[in-house]
C-alpha cells in the first residue's frame, strides 16, 4: 500500500488504492488530432464488422518517426499514411506505426487503418435474440467511457484530445443508425442502408457513439433544433412519459449555465442490456431501456427524470467543457449530479431539492464509512473506471452546492457562466474551476477545495445546547468528533468552516418561525459559543439551510427537539431532530414522531419519521406507524412498510399482508410489502407467521405478477431471501436464477442467493455455491456484478475462491474491483461461525423481551403522570 497519498495511519478507513494502483498521467501528445472518420460495415448475425478508421493528425513537433495508438483485440489489416503503406507492429493492445517519413510541424497527415473485429468483448455490443431470450430486440450500441473506444476503433484514447468526427455505417434494413452530430446523408444499398453522420464540434474519443436498431422515432424540438427519442416499437407512450420534459430541461440548463445548447440536435436512444444508467455521448445520449416508465411506474419514480436531466447536463459539463484527465472527472459528474438537484428545485420546489441533496450526501457517507475514503481528485488507481464512485458523483454534487452557499446565488451563477464560456470546446482541470470562480467573483475558494476535494473525509459534528435563564445566554458546544490528536497535539483532520446557527421562536400568529442567526467559525476539536438572547428560544438550527457536507449528532433537550421537528422550516433540520428524538427514545419521542408522520406537509420528513419510529424499540411505535399506511403519498407508504418490516411482530405482519394480497397503486410499495412479510416471517419473533404460508403467498406472486421491470416479482424474491431456514424459499430463488427468466428478475434472484445463504444448512449452502460458480462464468457485465454481490454477502471461505477466479478472468475493471472488495468482506465475516450466530439470536430474543417490558413501563408512567 502506498502511503504518499492517503493518510491511513490514524484513520479507520480502508484505502481506496488496491494492490497494483499507480499514478496515471496523460501520454505525450505527438500532435493534435483534427478529425476521425469511421467507415464501417456491420454484420449483425455474426456479431462482427469491418471498416477503416482515418485519423487526421497535425504534428506538434518535427521528426516524429513512430506513432502509438490504442487498439484492443482488433484485426489490423493495413496502415497507410497519405496513401503510402506503412510498417506497423500490433500486440493486441497497441498499434505502433513506423512512419516512412518523419513528421513536419504544421503539415497534417492522414492515417488510414483498415481493420475488422469479431465478437468484440467491450466498446461495441451486439444484442441479439437467442434460445433463452427469443424476444430480445436486435441492436448494436457502443460505450466508450472510460477507455473502451479502443475496443471498437484504433484511436488516441484519452480525454485530453479533442477532434471533430464522422461515422458512415452500413446496416441491414429495417435498422436505423444514430450517431453524433448531423445526419448528412443516407443511401440505399440492396437490403442494407448507409447512414452518414458528421459531428462538427470537437469532442473526445470516449464520446463517439453508434446505436443501431429497429427503433420507433418520436420527434420533439427545442428552439427549432430536433429533440428525438428512440425506443423499441410499441413503447412510444412510455418514451413521451419518460423523456417528454427534455425540451424544457434544455431551456432551463441553457439559461442556468449561461450558454445555449451547443449541438445541432439532441437524441436519446433507449437500448437493451445497457451496462450503465445512461451515457452522455455528444448530442446522442444512450439510456437503459429500463428507465422507460409505464403509467403506474410514473407515480413514484423520479429516478428516470433525474437520469434524463443528468445526461443532458453533461452536454455542457463533460461534452462542451471536457475534462483533461480522468482524475478531474468530478467536475463533470459532480455538476451533472448537482443539476439533478437544480432541476428538482425548479420543477418540485426547495424542500424536494433539499431532501434530494441529503440523499446524495448519505450515498457518499455510506461509501466513505463502509468502503473507503479518498480525495475526490486523485490520479492513483488501477483503472480510471474505479474513480466512478460516490465520491465522484454525490460528494462532487455536494461540493458544487457548498460553492453556491459560499458565493451566494448571484455570484455562483456568474462563476458558472464564466467557467463554461471561457472553456467551451476545451479541456479543463480542477484548477480551471477555481480560476473561473476567482475571475468572476474575486473569491479564492482554495480553502474549501483543500478540505473537501484534495483530501478525503468531512466533518462529524456533535452539537450540544443549554439555556441559562438567569443570564439569558444560549450555550452551543460543537465538537468535531472525526478529529484525532496528532503527534504534536494538532489534529490533521480538523475542518475550518463558517457555520450559521439560528435560534427559532414560534409565534402562533405567524406561520413560519422567527430565526435569530449567528455565523460562527468552527475550527477546533471542541468549541463553546455563547449567545445573548432576549428570551429562551423554542429550538436551535445548526448549519441553517444545511449547506455543508457533514454528519450531525444533536444533543439537545427533548422540548427543543420536539419544537425543531414541528416548526423548523428546513426539512433537513426537521429530519436531524427526528433522528435525535429516536435516539432519546421513550413515549414522548414516539408521540412526536407519530405526529410528524401524520401531519408533516413534506413527504420526505414523514418518510424519515416512519424510519425513526421503528428505531424506538417500544410497542407503541407500531400504532403511530400503522396510521401511515393510509397516507395517499406512495413514497410515505413505502417508508412505513419498510419500517414495519423492522418491527417483526405478528401485528406488523397482519398490517402489511393485505398489501401483498390486494396490491397497491405503486409497484414499489407492493414490492416493499413482499420483502417485509418475508423479513417478518424469517425474523426472530415469538408469534412467527407460518413460513410455509408466506412462501406460498410469495410463490403465487411470482407466478402471476410479471410486469414493469419485474419490480414486483423482485420484491417477492427479496421476501423469500429473508426466510433463511425455509428450504422451499431457497428452491424458488434457485429456480429464478436460470437462463430464460426475465433479466431484471434473474439478477434479483442471483443477488438474493447471497442474502439467504447466511442461514442455510451445509448441504443447501453447497447448492448455492455451485449455482454461483456456474453463473460466474457468464460474461454479461450485470450478471457478474450480481454474482459478486451475492458472494460478498456470504460467510463461508468457499466464496473466496469463486470471487478470486472471477476477478482474474473478467475484462471489466469495476467487476474486478468489486470482487476483490468482496473477498476482504467475506474474509472478515468468516470468523463469525455458529457460536457467534447463536449469541446473535439469543441477543435478539432478549431485546424483544426487554422491549415488551419497557413498553409496559412507559404506559404505566404515562398513566401515573396524568
Amino acid at each position: 500500500m502506498s502511503q504518499f497519498y492517503f493518510d491511513t495511519d490514524n484513520n479507520r478507513h480502508r484505502s481506496f488504492e488496491l494492490p497494483g494502483a499507480k499514478p496515471h498521467y496523460n501520454p505525450d501528445r505527438p500532435g493534435q488530432v483534427e478529425h476521425i472518420f469511421l467507415d464501417l460495415n456491420l454484420d449483425i448475425p455474426s456479431k462482427s464488422y469491418q471498416g477503416t478508421c482515418v485519423i487526421q493528425l497535425k504534428p506538434i513537433r518535427n521528426g516524429i518517426e513512430r506513432l502509438t495508438l490504442d487498439a484492443v483485440n482488433l484485426n489490423i489489416q493495413s496502415v497507410h499514411v497519405d496513401d503510402t503503406p506503412q510498417v506497423f507492429e500490433y500486440d493486441g493492445s497497441q498499434l505502433h506505426i513506423q512512419l516512412v517519413s518523419a513528421t513536419v510541424v504544421g503539415e497534417a497527415i492522414k492515417i488510414a487503418i483498415a481493420y475488422s473485429a469479431e465478437k468484440p468483448q467491450r466498446g461495441i455490443y451486439f444484442i441479439t435474440p437467442d434460445q433463452h431470450y427469443p424476444h430480445k430486440p436486435t441492436q448494436v450500441w457502443t460505450q466508450g467511457e472510460d477507455e473502451d473506444s479502443r475496443f471498437w476503433f484504433p484511436c488516441f484514447d484519452y480525454p485530453g484530445q479533442l477532434s471533430t468526427s464522422e461515422i458512415r455505417v452500413r446496416v441491414p434494413k429495417p435498422n436505423i443508425a444514430i450517431s453524433n452530430g448531423t445526419l448528412i446523408d443516407t443511401a440505399e444499398d440492396g437490403d442494407a442502408k448507409i447512414y452518414h453522420w458528421l459531428q462538427e464540434q470537437v469532442h473526445p474519443t470516449y464520446l463517439m457513439t453508434l446505436a443501431v436498431g429497429d427503433f420507433a422515432e418520436i420527434q420533439d424540438e427545442w428552439n427549432g433544433k430536433p429533440v428525438t427519442y428512440y425506443v423499441e416499437k410499441g413503447r412510444e407512450a412510455d418514451a413521451q412519459r419518460t423523456m417528454g420534459k427534455t425540451p424544457r430541461m434544455i431551456e432551463f440548463f441553457s439559461e442556468k449555465y449561461g450558454y445555449l445548447y451547443p449541438y445541432p440536435k439532441y437524441a436519446q436512444v433507449c437500448v437493451d442490456d445497457f451496462i450503465f444508467g445512461g451515457m452522455e455521448n455528444t448530442s446522442t445520449t444512450l439510456l437503459t431501456d429500463r428507465c422507460l416508465l409505464d403509467e403506474r411506474a410514473a407515480l413514484d419514480n423520479r429516478n428516470t427524470e433525474s437520469l434524463v436531466a443528468h445526461e443532458l447536463a453533461h452536454q455542457w459539463f463533460g461534452d462542451l467543457v471536457v475534462i483533461k484527465h480522468w482524475s478531474h472527472a468530478w467536475i463533470k459528474e459532480g455538476m451533472a449530479s448537482y443539476s439533478e438537484v437544480m432541476w428538482t428545485e425548479h420543477e418540485y420546489g426547495a424542500e424536494e431539492a433539499a431532501y434530494y441533496r441529503l440523499l446524495e450526501a448519505r450515498n457518499y457517507l455510506a461509501e466513505d464509512s463502509s468502503r473507503y475514503r479518498r480525495p475526490i481528485v486523485t490520479h492513483v488507481y488501477r483503472e480510471a473506471i474505479e474513480l466512478y464512485d460516490r465520491h465522484l458523483y454525490e460528494k462532487g454534487s455536494c461540493v458544487y452546492h457548498m460553492i453556491r452557499a459560499e458565493l451566494g446565488e448571484e455570484l455562483f451563477w456568474q462563476a458558472i457562466h464564466t467557467f463554461v464560456q471561457d472553456n467551451a470546446h476545451k479541456t479543463v482541470e480542477t484548477i480551471d474551476l477555481l480560476r473561473a470562480i476567482e475571475k468572476a467573483t474575486g473569491r479564492n475558494l482554495l480553502f474549501l477545495f483543500d478540505q473537501y476535494v484534495y483530501r478525503g473525509g468531512h466533518p462529524d459534528f456533535k452539537v450540544a445546547y443549554t439555556w441559562d435563564g438567569d443570564s439569558k445566554l444560549a450555550k452551543v458546544t460543537v465538537t468535531q468528533t472525526q478529529a484525532k490528536e496528532g503527534s504534536n497535539g494538532i489534529s490533521s483532520d480538523l475542518f475550518d468552516l463558517k457555520i450559521p446557527i439560528a435560534f427559532g421562536y414560534t409565534n402562533s400568529a405567524e406561520s413560519s418561525p422567527q430565526l435569530k442567526t449567528f455565523t460562527v467559525r468552527i475550527h477546533e476539536k471542541e468549541q463553546s459559543f455563547y449567545f445573548p438572547l432576549e428570551e429562551k428560544p423554542q429550538f436551535v438550527s445548526f448549519d441553517v439551510g444545511n449547506n455543508y457536507l457533514k454528519t450531525v449528532t444533536l444533543e439537545y433537550p427533548l422540548p427543543e427537539l420536539k419544537a425543531q421537528l414541528e416548526f423548523d422550516s428546513d426539512p433537513i433540520s426537521r429530519i436531524y431532530a427526528a433522528e435525535a428524538l429516536a435516539k432519546k427514545g421513550g413515549l414522548e419521542a414516539v408521540k412526536a414522531l407519530s405526529q410528524a408522520l401524520k401531519q408533516n406537509s413534506f413527504w420526505g420528513v414523514c418518510a424519515e419519521a416512519a424510519k425513526q419510529l421503528a428505531q424506538v424499540k417500544l410497542d407503541q411505535a407500531f400504532d403511530g406507524l400503522v396510521a401511515g399506511l393510509e397516507d395517499d403519498r406512495p413514497l410515505v407508504r413505502r417508508a412505513v412498510v419498510e419500517a414495519l418490516a423492522d418491527i417483526k411482530t405478528h401485528q406488523s405482519y397482519k398490517a402489511i399482508k393485505p398489501l401483498v394480497e390486494n396490491g397497491d397503486p405503486s409497484y414499489y410499495v407492493e414490492a416493499s410489502a413482499m420483502k417485509a412479510i418475508g423479513a417478518i416471517a424469517g425474523g426472530t419473533v415469538d408469534a412467527k407467521p407460518k413460513e410455509e404460508k408466506v412462501v406460498k403467498l410469495l410463490k403465487s406472486v411470482l407466478e402471476q405478477k410479471a410486469g414493469w421491470n419485474e419490480v414486483v416479482r423482485a420484491g417477492a424474491i427479496a421476501g423469500l431471501s429473508q426466510m433463511k431456514t425455509a428450504e422451499p424459499a431457497l428452491d424458488l430463488i434457485l429456480e429464478y436464477t436460470k437462463l430464460g427468466v426475465p433479466q431484471a428478475l434473474r439478477l434479483s434472484a442471483i443477488r438474493a442467493l447471497g442474502t439467504i445463504s447466511t442461514g442455510l444448512s451445509t448441504v443447501n449452502l453447497e447448492r448455492v455455491l455451485q449455482q454461483l460458480e456456474e453463473l460466474s462464468r457468464e460474461s454479461f457485465f450485470l450478471t457478474q456484478v450480481s454474482v459478486v454481490s451475492a458472494l460478498g454477502q456470504m460467510e463461508t471461505p468457499k466464496a473466496i475462491g469463486i470471487l478470486q477466479a472471477l476477478a482474474s478472468q473478467t475484462p471489466d475493471g469495476r467487476v474486478r474491483r468489486m470482487a476483490e472488495e468482496a473477498v476482504s468482506r467475506v474474509q472478515s465475516t468468516v470468523g463469525t461461525d455458529q457460536g457467534v450466530k447463536q449469541l446473535r439470536e439469543e441477543l435478539d430474543a432478549l431485546k424483544q423481551q426487554n422491549q415488551e417490558l419497557r413498553s409496559r413501563l412507559e404506559n404505566l408512567e404515562a398513566k401515573s403522570s396524568h
